[in-house]
């Protein structure tokens, strides 16, 4: 019994994980009366009246990060991953408060006689994969029942009592709301003949840029002047920010390269003894999708891997270790299990080339150096002295738009994004890690949002007016187009007469449309529903101006649609109640009145944690 609870310990975080942000905020984060218990100050969110208070969203994030842990997903957040985090349990417990509220209105619960039969007749998809609740690999009912009755573990019986309490409402929740979605047999049709149905066209695309080319166009300095002040707005350029930087590079030496190959030579004589091969991977290989399996990549077909890596594979015989292989991933011990045909089967242990000893010591003192004299530091001279005794250069970055990232070279770092709009001019950053370098930044200044004159953008200026002559141009020559198809001609000759192209397209249906009209619904509507031979148009599009003209239809096979109709029956309908439900909780969301004030909380403990000089926490405490 200890070993069986012992197994199933680890899926108590995932059953609580997933019911604890409906507990939190209907049984911690909120009094009888839907009120938080930590008062005005501390409310994060209100929901339609309904608030969340600061300690229970802190308690959510946490959780959420713990069961991350649990899965084995990388917990080392940067500030922009933070946020990521704490937007998503923000907008759950918005859902779950939603819900509830509707789940009231209309007089849904989940009683006491239901959770119990749910608990052991109805185990959650996820136990069923518990191997304690299997037998020959399959899940026996008979086993869990055996484990709830037993009250060995009364936690996991209350996560679960948590989780139903959730589930059963919503399950009545989606069965009523959906319960009416219906497809009668006339709709199907319709929808197997836009699958099938197909159609052979001509297609004309007068694209302005083509038809009415750049030199056929002549522009004034009034008109440029002119469309210049109609379109103001669309040249404001997003606030601007200037940085300069430190970095403490973290990329490894020729020593560090050399102390990865000794390990990876040291590695190999201990398998060469004897040693297990899934053992040592486990023990030893960096490889995280690989370790956990000893090693094993399994069998894939060959030119899955990088070419140095798959070289060496390939002159092994099976059960062969190899000498250690560079790749940009750091050396390779690669056992080959098996070769046949184009498969490949290997294992591999994998030793990164990573900072070593007195390189390793040398970086985190300048890293250390870095972060307690110049990160978050009010003063702009700390960035300038650090970089002095380090003996690192101030570099300036390029100028940062606000909505963009901050790239330096090829390598995007993040964060830097997100604070430099919110910091004043002189700060600097946290200290940002990186696998490649330690940053701190410096605000040297910052630009509003604004419009440009026009001197300092009439290239752009030229070319957007340009365009938009281009396209009032080939307007023109469209309507003229189409005043010749109303004379009674077919599209090539109208085309010939204009020089201009036609292209012949097809087949194609109503849902895979020919790309020449993947974008104009009006262009494909007309091939379908005008009678072959007659031209159709003008259809405007962002991308130009289209004439269609039937040339040959093939129509759906009824005997056909009637062998597929079951089947398309149930599929449909599961899509149609799913875009159901979906319409219903976005339009939920949209009606609910939201208050977020997780940015105005954040900015008030900022300047509280500055005037006691101390230095500001991330959000959540992490």
């Amino acid at each position: 019994m200890m070993r069986t609870m012992r197994g199933i310990a680890p899926w108590i975080m995932v059953i609580v994980a997933v019911s604890f942000v409906g507990w939190m905020v209907f049984e911690v984060g909120m009094d009888i009366g839907g009120q938080t218990s930590g008062g005005a100050a501390n409310e994060v969110v209100r929901v339609n009246g309904r608030s969340i208070d600061l300690q229970t969203f802190y308690t959510a994030v946490r959780n959420q990060q713990e069961l991350r842990r649990q899965q084995g997903i990388p917990t080392g957040f940067t500030l922009e991953e933070q946020r990521e985090l704490e937007d998503a349990v923000v907008e759950q417990m918005i859902q779950e408060i939603l819900l509830e509220q509707e789940y009231r209105r209309r007089g849904i619960t989940a009683t006491d006689r239901e959770i119990r039969e749910a608990l052991l007749n109805a185990p959650l998809p996820e136990l069923q994969q518990v191997p304690e609740f299997q037998t020959d690999g399959q899940f026996d009912l008979a086993k869990y029942q055996r484990y709830l009755r037993s009250g060995a573990d009364p936690n996991f019986a209350l996560a679960l009592e948590a989780r139903y309490r959730q589930e059963i409402p919503r399950y009545k929740f989606l069965d009523r709301i959906t319960s009416d979605v219906y497809i009668s047999d006339a709709k199907l049709w319709r929808i197997y003949r836009d699958r099938n149905d197909s159609v052979v066209a001509d297609v004309m695309a007068l694209v302005p840029q083509v038809a009415m080319p750049e030199a056929s166009i002549s522009l004034t300095e009034d008109d440029l002047d002119r469309y210049f002040r109609a379109h103001r707005s669309e040249f404001e350029r997003p606030a601007q920010a200037f940085l300069s930087f430190v970095a403490v590079s973290r990329r490894p030496w020729a020593s560090d390269s050399a102390r990865a190959l000794e390990r990876a030579r040291e590695i190999r004589q201990e398998l060469l003894g004897g040693a297990d091969f899934a053992e040592v991977a486990g023990r030893e290989s960096a490889d995280s999708a690989s370790r956990s399996g000893g090693g094993d990549l399994g069998e894939v077909p060959r030119g899955s891997f990088v070419p140095a890596f798959e070289e060496a594979a390939l002159a092994l015989r099976p059960g062969q270790i190899s000498e250690p292989v560079l790749t940009q991933f750091g050396y390779h011990l690669i056992r080959l299990e098996s070769k046949r045909d184009t498969l490949l089967h290997t294992r591999h242990v994998l030793v990164p080339i990573e900072l070593y000893g007195e390189h390793l010591a040398q970086v985190d003192r300048q890293a250390d150096s870095l972060d307690f004299f110049a990160a978050e530091a009010e003063d702009p001279r700390a960035l300038d002295d650090v970089a002095a005794g380090l003996g690192v250069p101030v570099a300036a970055a390029p100028p940062l738009y606000q909505g963009n990232r901050m790239q330096l070279g090829r390598f995007v770092i993040p964060d830097v994004h997100l604070w430099a709009f919110e910091t004043p001019v002189g700060q600097t950053s946290q200290i940002i890690e990186t696998d490649w370098a330690f940053y701190v930044f410096r605000l040297d200044s910052l630009n509003p949002k604004a419009v440009p004159g026009l001197q300092d953008i009439r290239q752009e200026v030229t070319r957007a007016a340009t365009l938009d002559r281009q396209w009032v141009e080939t307007r023109a020559l469209a309507q003229r187009i189409a005043e010749a198809i109303g004379q009674g001609a077919d599209l090539a000759t109208v085309a010939d007469s204009f020089r201009v192209r036609v292209q012949r397209v097809g087949p194609f249906t109503r849902l895979v449309p020919s790309p020449a009209v993947a974008e104009v619904s009006e262009a494909i509507g007309a091939a379908f529903g005008a009678s072959v031979g007659q031209p159709r148009g003008p259809f405007e599009s962002n991308l130009g101006i289209f004439f269609v003209e039937p040339i040959r239809r093939t129509f759906a096979d009824s005997t056909a649609f009637v062998a597929q109709k079951d089947e398309m029956h149930a599929r449909l309908i599961q899509q149609a109640r799913q875009a159901r439900v979906q319409l219903i909780m976005t339009a939920m969301r949209d009606q609910a009145s939201v208050t977020d004030n997780r940015r105005e909380i954040e900015r008030q403990n900022q300047q509280q944690q500055q005037q006691q000089g101390q230095p500001f926490p991330s959000p959540v405490g992490f």
